[in-house]
């Protein structure tokens, strides 16, 4: 779509939010977004001002702190009404093909799932305490690292351990992400997986108290993923002066056919709508454009595919 005339129906539209708003009592929604300290529960707040500035405070997001991406997903089966969770649409077609880790569970629950708007892509960080002197995966050998648990990066982290034939070989530890700083402060780890759009909160956080290091992957590592290539740039994270190789996934806002049109619609409208002040004040919101919705494979949510047609943007058959 032409990027002008998404800002001109940007523009158009934002003067309407506000007669919308007007017109309807306060709707409440939940946003279920990741663990405290991560790049996604700071986006997660940092919508939540958008929507109620954008909907003159008629509309209201409560973030819900989340374990992962996978329990969001779980939560969309038995969550009704105005349930809106983010995670990378690859979980969200394993659910409705009831696959992976919702093997086990009926699929006709993840039916109702459907897309919003895309937020900033999920980016692979392997961090370790820059004096551990590890410059490749093969050094991770004999060291503890802490993944986490049941989210995207603690999944995708145990994963790439394992293509990169560590498997056994590095001692995982048990403890929460949450901790992940003060650990690998206090020598209780040697590093720590992350997975949030940079720079991440808790990284940065880390950084700021402790040296720490970025592993890079070979172009062979990335190939053996299957996920697509992101450079983090130099200087991007305190001590780290050069140019880091990694993955990253794209990750969408969804929610179920539970929640009206009309708010859906409104939702998706007022995200686009604020998009460029979100971008002023936090850099990682810049990188989203409508087309990268469609990039998701995922049904569209009938309020969303209302606003998409009215700004321009053209939709496959398949996500209606």
């Amino acid at each position: 779509m032409n990027r002008l005339k998404l800002a001109a129906t940007g523009l158009a539209i934002f003067g309407c939010i506000g007669l919308l708003g007007a017109s309807h009592a306060e709707e409440r929604v939940t946003y279920k977004s990741a663990k405290t300290g991560t790049s996604y529960y700071q986006m997660g707040v940092e919508l939540a001002s958008a929507i109620k500035q954008g909907t003159d405070g008629q509309t209201i997001l409560t973030v819900e702190e989340s374990q992962g991406s996978v329990q969001n997903v779980m939560e969309a089966a038995v969550r009704s009404g105005n349930y809106v969770f983010t995670t990378p649409p690859s979980l969200v077609k394993s659910a409705q093909a009831g696959t992976g880790p919702f093997k086990n569970r009926p699929k006709e629950s993840f039916a109702k799932i459907r897309a919003l708007f895309p937020i900033p892509s999920l980016t692979m960080h392997f961090v370790v305490h820059s004096d551990k002197q590890v410059d490749t995966f093969d050094d991770l050998a004999g060291k503890t690292i802490l993944l986490g648990k049941g989210s995207f990066g603690a999944n995708e982290g145990a994963k790439y351990l394992k293509l990169f034939g560590l498997d056994g070989k590095v001692k995982i530890a048990s403890a929460e992400l949450g901790n992940a700083a003060e650990a690998l402060q206090n020598g209780q780890i040697d590093g720590f997986v992350t997975a949030g759009s940079f720079p991440a909160p808790n990284l940065v956080q880390a950084a700021a108290s402790t040296q720490v290091a970025l592993v890079s992957m070979t172009d062979e590592q990335i190939a053996k993923t299957g996920r697509a290539k992101q450079i983090i740039p130099a200087g991007t994270y305190a001590g780290v002066d050069k140019d880091v190789a990694t993955t990253f996934l794209p990750v969408d806002a969804f929610a179920t056919t539970d929640m009206s049109d009309n708010t859906a619609y409104l939702l998706t409208k007022t995200f686009w709508a604020q998009k460029a002040a979100l971008s002023k004040t936090a850099p990682w919101w810049k990188a989203v454009e409508p087309e990268m919705i469609m990039s998701a494979g995922v049904k569209l949510h009938p309020g969303a595919i209302r606003y998409y047609e009215e700004a321009g943007v053209t939709i496959p058959e398949a996500m209606r």
